[in-house]
């Protein structure tokens, strides 16, 4: 296995060679479909997608470089065993991050992410659940907040505000009293 390191990263992961092969191909295609539909993708995009290892909470960043005018792309690394059609389904949803105004999910943004949707049938949404796409949750869950009236239940890593005085919230579905409960570490 190779051993691939990244700008900016202080830890090297060992990244099978075809994975990274595999992301950067598909990041230069899912480029060239944004271009086809005259969506007005940035000409400074990195060729190289970062595998980030460590990150539970997201699938995917864009990160712009204000000196340099270029954007580089990350995706999880849970991306790398997914189908196909969502690896590039979040390497175009960071792409159209690169278009002028679209550094937010708002009106913009959305109308490029319908425009890919429809051409290509991609799902791209502002964000997105391991279980929609298919992949391993790696996320982490120390606290359950449960509803008691309509029984949602809200899973936290942290000991957040909520998760302190959950007395102090309501259910934003059904207006209900909330309840927090600690879950059991696992032990892997």
């Amino acid at each position: 296995m190779k051993q691939e390191a990244f700008a900016g990263q202080k830890n090297i992961y060992p990244v099978p060679p075809q994975a990274v092969l595999n992301v950067d191909v598909l990041l230069q295609e899912v480029i060239a479909q944004a271009k086809t539909l005259h969506i007005p993708v940035s000409e400074h995009i990195q060729p190289h997608v970062r595998i980030n290892r460590r990150a539970t909470g997201r699938f995917g960043a864009c990160f712009a470089d204000r000196r340099t005018g270029t954007f580089q792309i990350e995706i999880s690394d849970v991306l790398l065993t997914a189908r196909r059609q969502v690896c590039c389904q979040t390497l175009a949803h960071e792409v159209l991050h690169t278009c002028y105004g679209c550094q937010n999910h708002k009106k913009r943004w959305q109308q490029y992410a319908e425009r890919m949707n429809c051409a290509y049938g991609y799902a791209i949404a502002r964000t997105d659940s391991p279980e929609r796409l298919g992949v391993e949750n790696k996320r982490v869950v120390r606290y359950l907040v449960r509803c008691g009236g309509c029984g949602a239940e809200i899973p936290r890593a942290r000991r957040s505000r909520l998760v302190e005085h959950p007395e102090e919230f309501c259910c934003a579905k059904c207006g209900g009293t909330l309840t927090v409960e600690r879950v059991a570490e696992q032990k892997s």
